[in-house]
């Protein structure tokens, strides 16, 4: 019976020692996305998504690419494009790690919740005890929806990036627009001296797409689709008009500074204006306790040592 017992000890261990080895490799491994004009940019995802990509293969695929998903689909591929993610996950691994996640990998938080549960001790381990069933409820709902809050995410954090460079990218193109540079050269310019950034990557596939023939125009409101934006949009349709009209770009290119920089002042004013209401919640639940806690705390711990109460 020992000799069993160790032989299952052995293979329990072997099997933790392959997933910490997996789960190191896979910490360690360097995603990129090739950018238009052939340089790589490092693109990473999360690592439960790292760790659970290589099994969304698996997943059926009159699943994932069912008629009914066709427009979940489309939705999916224009968020990976907006959050920078286009060319290194597709929508169909997308839906696949939605199914996955609390499938495969919720099955195996639950159980290691169980046994942590069943290690617990006195009030707290009754009180988790007797809502296992909600706790584990929670966990899949939790790693149901981790997907889609990670494409939402990425997707706002590319957008905050290029809401921060817009004005002075657009300043500097006015700049070498209206010093006589051409619409062309201000861009090259703009790619080739700063550093690389979400606008400058798209800045560069605009620059690569006028090169090998594609409209001004053209290339212009793709940038604008792929962003999907409303302040690069803007200042895309301005340039289109512009150049329909015949008049100056650099006109238009300023006016266009202007305005965003005037929304971006209204956004921050109304983040400010925001700020004391989302400051409520922490004041009331955590430095106001804290707070009584320290004046009164040593008062209080005096009367209970004394037979106060």
């Amino acid at each position: 019976m020992t000799r069993e017992i160790l032989i299952i000890s052995l293979m329990f261990l072997f099997s933790a020692l392959c997933i910490a080895w997996q789960v190191i490799r896979t910490g360690q491994q360097i995603t990129y996305v090739t950018l238009a004009d052939g340089r790589r940019q490092e693109r990473s995802l999360p690592m439960l998504l790292r760790l659970m990509l290589p099994f969304a293969a698996s997943v059926p695929g009159f699943i994932v690419n069912h008629p009914s998903l066709e427009e979940n689909r489309r939705r999916i591929s224009r968020k990976l494009v907006a959050g920078g993610y286009e060319g290194l996950i597709d929508a169909e691994e997308v839906i696949g790690l939605r199914m996955l996640m609390p499938l495969g990998f919720g099955i195996f938080v639950c159980v290691v919740l169980h046994l942590a549960i069943r290690q617990m001790s006195g009030v707290l381990g009754e009180f988790m005890a007797n809502r296992q069933e909600i706790l584990y409820f929670l966990m899949l709902l939790m790693l149901a929806f981790y997907t889609d809050y990670w494409l939402n995410t990425a997707v706002k954090t590319r957008h905050r990036s290029i809401e921060r460079a817009l004005p002075f990218v657009l300043d500097l193109l006015t700049l070498s627009v209206e010093s006589g540079m051409d619409f062309m050269t201000g861009i090259q310019r703009i790619i080739q001296y700063r550093e690389i950034d979400p606008l400058n990557e798209e800045l560069i596939r605009v620059f690569r797409e006028i090169q090998v023939g594609r409209s001004r125009k053209q290339a212009l409101r793709n940038m604008a689709e792929r962003i999907d934006h409303a302040d690069i949009r803007s200042v895309t349709n301005a340039l289109v008009q512009a150049d329909e009209l015949g008049t100056g770009i650099g006109v238009a290119l300023r006016i266009q500074s202007d305005q965003i920089r005037v929304k971006r002042f209204q956004r921050a004013e109304k983040l400010g204006n925001e700020a004391p209401v989302k400051m409520l919640f922490p004041l009331v639940a955590f430095i106001f306790p804290a707070v009584f806690m320290v004046l009164l705390g040593p008062v209080l711990l005096q009367m209970f040592t004394r037979g106060g109460f």
